[in-house]
């Protein structure tokens, strides 16, 4: 199973998704990208996976470009600006899909106020994607 998820910066919510997604059964090929990509991963967001015990410290941000030609089982898209600007894959794709969320990159305010949206955030992107886990990927593989 090879999954894609496609964001604009690929600097927080595609990376987490890829995380969790990997987090959740090691046997997927899980990637993510941007269409537009950031220079790196947004510290807070390496920050509030490590707080649940993730490692983003080696990421970097992947444009889309570089798996146009790949086929993949799902291409999940997390933001509405992807969505809406989302390529045309040469490869197949069965599956395309819309999960989206608030951007924590966008949030303002104190230190703290902005770590709570990234923390709300990643939340929102463990639980959705354990959604899309459970009813898609295990109901598949029955």
């Amino acid at each position: 199973m090879k999954i894609l998820v496609l964001c604009t910066g690929n600097s927080c919510r595609s990376q987490m998704a890829e995380a969790f997604v990997k987090s959740f059964d090691s046997s997927l090929e899980v990637f993510s990208a941007g269409t537009n990509i950031a220079s790196r991963v947004h510290s807070k967001a390496i920050q509030v996976m490590n707080e649940v015990g993730i490692d983003l410290s080696k990421n970097y941000p992947k444009s889309v470009e570089q798996f146009l030609s790949h086929s993949f089982d799902y291409v999940i898209t997390v933001c509405n600006n992807a969505r809406e600007t989302c390529p045309v894959f040469v490869g197949s794709v069965r599956h395309r899909l819309h999960i989206g969320f608030d951007d924590p990159a966008e949030a303002t305010g104190t230190e703290e106020e902005i770590l709570a949206v990234f923390r709300r955030v990643r939340d929102e992107i463990k639980n959705g994607f354990f959604r899309f886990y459970t009813e898609n990927i295990l109901k598949e593989s029955l």
